[in-house]
């Protein structure tokens, strides 16, 4: 174990705007580390920096020499690959470059390149790389290692791009918001993924439950400074709230001293003169201080719902279906009032359509949904509001309205409602562009609940907002006077959210569960190990094998003898068999099943080194 990296006197600026000055720290081998702080406090940038990809205004970096890094970046982009497999596997890597050259053999059916591919996957060691590599690649859900990269989605290029670096197995992993655009089973399947790694690992992530698991250490930057904490997440919302507890109690002693301070410096200007100077500039130090009392800075949503009826919405059979693959079938639902409801479910089964139904942005094949006359949505989607990045905050919220009225006692100017969104008058007037992706997910919040819905539908609203907004936004919700709807990746957020879930689970089956995401997935556990108990009961005895135990000296026993002499003739069949293959490829001809073909071979070959080293062992005592 060693420091793989330092940082020192870290300073960096965007415009007349410090995101941090001065900062240090240092990571070990081995180090998991979750990086938190607020929105537009320049999480990213800090990664970007550590990376290389951007450098400080002051400050060194030094890292242990030869280190590999590994980058996911929050939007990463493919410049030049064609396919998702040229993007997985780019780079000088030799034995990627082996896999790569392979695949693309296997699937062109060439055999004089099929041939050259086999042997570079032998001379590069390259076979135990490519079963890493399609594995990652299946736990991601990436199955068409062909398509072209410029008709990926965003989350799939998010997915493309995290599995590259997995594959890659870098010493230090930066990884900026890797849970967006995953469902819920690569989370799981990820979390633990990085938990059994070596690799040192610096991540930013809005997922507790993940950073709780993952995480031995916590560095978060507030103002402007860097605090760490060796522990969980859970460890360090407890030291950061002793913390924060012990600033204001310093703060406030030096209020107290401050008045007394304040009073001897109002005493008569011609008396002025005699002071001593130390005193005077203790005493503006003081004041300076005394300012530093810790204040929240959290997004206080106190906003109002409009009044809803009773009757909210039937679903009356309703189906829905893209070609073969179905979304809904016979979808029949009563919708009742101040419903908070999850859904959850693999990508691409549908979540997000149904809520686009639910709008009448997409029509049903048939069925139909009944509204209440009262029911105003307010819908938070995955893809964002359309925002003229030309504009100010200010200005973007103006075009909707100058006055935002609640009720007779509840009205706000436009910048008066940006300020319980954390913008303050400096940041109202910045233009939209300059805004963190983050901050701009705020804004958008900000606009969704302009409009007084009193039934909010928020497809991923955990994606790039802080945990500092997460948290003031679940606890609004538990006080909402309205219908909830949400769809997320989040298992913390849906946790504190909902009271019952939607689970998609493909082909139009959706179940209604009485409970959170937790309780769901403890339930679906218990029952699928008593399917696995009872599907071992109802299985027909397998035969037992008898081994003998072998003997201590060097003679082969009886079963021993028998076994060498079947592995040698078995040895003979499967290396006549692996050079009819090897003829086959050299010769020319046109191979109608090369997949099959392939795959055979690559079976050869891991029979052959398994019998190969079990006769060797039975040989030596012979």
């Amino acid at each position: 174990m060693g420091v793989i990296l330092q940082v020192e006197n870290l300073t960096k600026s965007f415009g007349y705007d410090l995101l941090f000055g001065d900062i240090s720290f240092g990571l070990d081998e081995g180090d998991k580390v979750g990086l938190i702080a607020k929105n537009g406090t320049g999480k990213s940038t800090l990664l970007n920096l550590l990376a290389g990809v951007d450098t400080p205004d002051s400050g060194t970096i030094i890292y242990r020499n030869n280190l590999r890094i590994g980058y996911l970046q929050q939007i990463p982009s493919f410049q030049g690959a064609k396919t998702v497999i040229d993007a997985c596997l780019e780079g000088d890597n030799p034995a990627a470059m082996a896999v790569l050259n392979y695949e693309n053999a296997v699937s062109s059916g060439d055999p004089d390149a099929m041939t050259a591919a086999i042997q570079a996957m032998d001379n590069n060691h390259a076979w135990d790389y490519e079963e890493r590599f399609k594995q990652i690649l299946s736990k991601l859900k990436i199955d068409d290692f062909h398509q072209p990269v410029t008709e990926l989605s965003g989350g799939q290029i998010k997915r493309v791009a995290l599995a590259k670096i997995l594959i890659d197995e870098p010493q230090f992993l930066i990884l900026d918001e890797p849970t967006n655009h995953l469902d819920i089973d690569m989370i799981e399947w990820l979390e633990n993924y990085l938990k059994r790694s070596n690799m040192t690992l610096l991540m930013v992530t809005h997922d507790r439950y993940f950073l709780d698991n993952i995480c031995t250490r916590i560095i978060e930057m507030d103002q402007q400074e860097i605090f760490t904490y060796d522990g969980n997440y859970n460890y360090y919302l407890e030291k950061r709230a002793e913390r924060i507890e012990a600033q204001n109690a310093q703060v406030e002693k030096a209020r107290n001293l401050l008045r007394t301070e304040l009073e001897w410096m109002r005493r008569q200007p011609q008396a002025r003169q005699h002071k001593a100077q130390y005193r005077i500039d203790a005493f503006y130090d003081l004041k300076e201080r005394a300012r530093g009392i810790r204040e929240r800075g959290d997004v206080r949503l106190n906003v109002k719902s409009a009044y809803i009826g009773k009757k909210i919405f039937t679903a009356h059979n309703v189906c829905k279906a893209y070609g073969d693959k179905i979304i809904l079938q016979d979808f029949e639902y009563t919708f009742a009032r101040y419903e908070k409801l999850g859904i959850v479910g693999d990508n691409g089964v549908g979540k997000s359509t149904f809520i686009k139904l639910l709008l009448g942005e997409v029509p049903c094949d048939s069925g139909h949904f009944e509204l209440g006359k009262t029911l105003r949505f307010g819908y938070y989607s995955q893809e964002g509001m359309r925002l003229d990045e030309d504009k100010k905050v200010i200005d973007a919220v103006r075009d909707i309205a100058e006055y935002i009225v609640f009720d007779e006692k509840t009205h706000y100017t436009a910048a008066q409602f940006l300020n319980l969104f954390l913008f303050n008058n400096n940041e109202q007037q910045k233009y939209i562009h300059t805004l963190s992706g983050g901050e701009k997910r705020r804004l958008y919040l900000a606009m969704v609940l302009m409009g007084k819905p009193n039934f909010l539908i928020l497809d991923e609203p955990t994606n790039d907002l802080d945990i500092s907004t997460l948290e003031i936004l679940e606890d609004y919700l538990s006080k909402f006077n309205g219908c909830v709807i949400i769809v997320s990746h989040d298992r913390f957020f849906m946790d504190r959210t909902v009271d019952h879930t939607f689970v998609f689970l493909g082909d139009g089956v959706v179940k209604d569960f009485p409970g959170n995401y937790s309780e769901y997935r403890a339930w679906k556990d218990y029952h699928d190990q008593l399917a696995a108990q009872e599907a071992r009961a109802n299985a027909k005895p397998k035969e037992k094998v008898h081994y003998n135990v072998r003997d201590n000296s060097n003679k082969l026993s009886f079963k021993e003898k028998k076994e060498l002499e079947q592995l040698t003739i078995e040895i003979e069949e499967l290396t006549a068999e692996k050079q009819q293959l090897d003829t086959l490829f050299a010769s020319g001809e046109v191979i109608t099943d090369m997949d099959v073909k392939s795959a055979r071979y690559s079976q050869l070959k891991e029979l052959l080194e398994e019998k190969e080293m079990r006769w060797l062992e039975l040989s030596e005592k012979e």
